[in-house]
């Protein structure tokens, strides 16, 4: 059972709350910010209780499904559901947009047509593959725009508030907000990490590519190893699994084992073999990623290229077998 939310009290009035007036560029802006939450799914929702955790003033959201509506019972349930443009009113401070990457642009630009948005204002989305570009509606109103991207997989339950503890926020921001950036990272327990306008593309498929694509890898090897009659494939993983991504953050290639690293071709022909017997819908990912994984092996002098030759051929000739 997670611990109940206990709001930080809040900082007295005086140099800090005038430097955070100055950064938020509004007339009137108090240390704890009242903010508004779009989107009431697993990110949203989380990051909106631990701002109020924090001590902010989470005063609206919007979030309509079945979904959505548990989380908040769960998550926020002392604050009201409205309609976006609401909201968007509500939202003196700060207005965080959680919705899906592709959904964004079209929720700003209605929010800026409809006059929901304010000069002052922080429009802060929490796509990682969108930079400051896709609130430029927002900032031609005079919003101030902010990219913050949390760099955690969220399961929308109360236990992702815990995970949020020194956690990396992937950040693009001008230089003005910079400062509040940074408080607002720092009151839900994160670190920054800036973030520029066109790596913001690059930033995402690497955190894609190493966590979603590892969750399919990690399937696909329970179920061969189910289809090679392990009753508990998660047993046999489980510590293998650890330690490989515990020595891969440690050491990096230096990390690597296994029949690529030695080039150890008779081993792979028969895996491949197998394979395309037993589930050949895995056979072109493992083709890549062995190939990927004798090339990254040879540039970290792990393998020969003398010794990697016979492999090299092994893993081509079946790639052809696969294209043709």
């Amino acid at each position: 059972m997670s611990a109940p939310l206990r709001p930080r009290p809040a900082a007295p009035h005086g140099p800090a709350a005038s430097r955070d007036r100055a950064v938020l560029g509004a007339p009137v802006a108090p240390r704890l910010l009242t903010v508004g939450v779009i989107g009431a799914g697993r990110v949203g929702a989380v990051l909106g209780a631990a701002l109020a955790a924090a001590g902010h003033r989470v005063v609206a959201v919007a979030g309509g499904s079945g979904a959505s509506r548990a989380r908040l019972a769960l998550l926020l349930p002392e604050v009201p559901r409205r309609p976006v443009a609401a909201v968007a009113h509500a939202a003196a401070d700060l207005l965080l947009i959680a919705v899906p990457d592709d959904a964004l642009a079209a929720v700003v630009a209605d929010l800026a047509e409809r006059g929901a948005l304010r000069p002052g204002q922080v429009v802060a989305h929490t796509s990682g593959a969108h930079g400051l570009a896709v609130l430029a509606p927002a900032t031609e109103v005079g919003a101030q725009p902010l990219a913050l991207h949390p760099a955690m997989t969220f399961t929308g339950t109360p236990d992702d508030l815990a995970r949020l503890a020194g956690i990396s926020y992937g950040v693009t921001a001008h230089a003005q907000l910079r400062p509040l950036a940074a408080r607002l990272v720092a009151d839900l327990g994160g670190v920054p990490e800036w973030v520029a306008e066109s790596d913001r593309p690059l930033y995402h498929a690497a955190l894609a590519h190493g966590a979603n694509h590892l969750v399919t890898l990690v399937n696909e090897a329970t179920d061969r190893l189910r289809d090679a009659g392990v009753d508990r494939p998660e047993k046999v993983l489980a510590p293998l699994l650890r330690a490989a991504l515990e020595n891969a953050l440690r050491l990096g290639d230096d990390a690597l084992t296994g029949p690529v690293s030695r080039g150890d071709a008779g081993t792979v022909e028969r895996h491949l073999a197998r394979l395309a017997a037993t589930a050949p819908e895995s056979v072109p990912a493992y083709l890549a990623l062995a190939r990927r994984t004798a090339d990254r092996a040879i540039a970290a002098g792990r393998l020969r290229p003398v010794d990697a030759q016979s492999l090299l051929g092994v893993l081509a000739d079946r790639s052809r077998e696969v294209t043709a």
